[in-house]
């Protein structure tokens, strides 16, 4: 349902490719990397170039993006170690020595390491070192670098989010869109047909661009009160609630268990941090093949809320805010048989 039907498949991989090579560029250091002289880096390609038009300030802004993306991607699903497996069909575009691109981890240390932080202990003695290390942002089992020529699957993810966030500035990257393209590409990637694991990054990146297209309201702040937006899509959960169980409706109510106190992280994440990530994509499969999936996605979060009805009639506060934060129930196949039901009627 999410796959691009207009395109054929070598039409995806040389779009992808050309997105590629128009957005992984750093501008001024790939003439350097072509054996010219630094005298034919002119005023337009300065990195002190104070015009909005200029390349540098356009790469300066989006390595801020690049360190926020680098940051999410390298803590995706820390109970797996997939994500940290180099990938058996790293980007050769990227990474052929006689291409002048260069790779977004290379790009992150660069940035890391020209920021550096300095610090004066007590005795005199100054010690200079990366923020992320001063800060300890990147713990070491996060930066485990590996072989020339090679690339983990979470370096795959961070390509796939900064060119979407290139191509769509509008809304950019948003802390959470990392949850989203993981079981994608996870699914894509783990293939067991090696011709559709070869194209697992192309064949992810369109597939989250169009889910995006119907899911990117949720992710914009300005939209948040809209008929389209995140507040009116949590405030649906407890409609239906309302309408399905009204005993149960009144009892969260009575409580002040406002829905964002949970639905926020169930809807914007479609429900990838509650489970475990084979649970997540047997609920996506059944959520995708619905033409109307995000309706239903609001019946599934109900269906949820249904399921342990008895605990939260009998807790308090505390106990259900936890049972709401840290779902009991790991039966996925009871929640959905229990959200069709509720979407019969039953």
């Amino acid at each position: 349902m999410l796959a691009c039907p207009l395109c054929s498949d070598v039409e995806i991989k040389e779009g992808y490719s050309q997105f590629l090579k128009e957005m992984i560029i750093q501008p001024g250091i790939a003439k350097a990397n072509l054996g010219l002289s630094r005298e034919d880096v002119t005023m337009e390609d300065h990195p002190l170039n104070p015009s909005p038009e200029s390349k540098w300030n356009n790469y300066f802004r989006d390595n801020e993006v690049l360190l926020q993306i680098d940051k999410d991607v390298r803590r995706l699903y820390p109970d797996m170690a997939f994500f940290q497996w180099p990938t058996d069909y790293p980007c050769q575009l990227i990474l052929d020595p006689q291409n002048d691109y260069e790779t977004l981890r290379c790009r992150v240390e660069q940035t890391t390491l020209k920021a550096q932080t300095v610090d004066r202990n007590r005795s005199g003695v100054t010690n200079v070192s990366s923020p992320g290390k001063a800060l300890n942002l990147y713990p070491s089992n996060e930066y485990e670098v590996l072989p020339n020529g090679c690339e983990a699957h979470w370096e795959v993810v961070e390509r796939i989010l900064f060119i979407y966030a290139k191509l769509n500035p509008g809304i950019a990257y948003v802390q959470g869109m990392n949850e989203v393209v993981g079981p994608l590409y996870y699914t894509f990637a783990t293939d067991p047909n090696d011709k559709w694991r070869e194209h697992a990054e192309a064949d992810t990146f369109f597939c989250f661009t169009n889910l995006m297209s119907e899911n990117r309201d949720m992710f914009i702040k300005s939209l948040d009160d809209s008929q389209c937006g995140i507040t009116y899509k949590m405030e649906s959960v407890y409609s239906m609630l309302k309408e399905k169980d009204m005993e149960l409706y009144i009892k969260l109510q009575e409580q002040n268990i406002k829905p964002q106190y949970f639905t926020f992280r169930w809807l914007t994440l479609l429900l990838s941090q509650e489970f475990l990530l084979p649970d997540v994509i047997r609920i996506w499969d059944t959520l995708f093949s619905d033409q109307d999936r995000f309706n239903f996605l609001i019946l599934v979060c109900c269906a949820m809320l249904v399921l342990i009805r008895d605990q939260l009639l009998a807790g308090d506060f505390t106990i259900n805010m936890r049972l709401l934060q840290d779902y009991p129930i790991s039966d996925v196949h009871t929640i959905l048989a229990k959200a069709k039901q509720l979407q019969d009627g039953s």
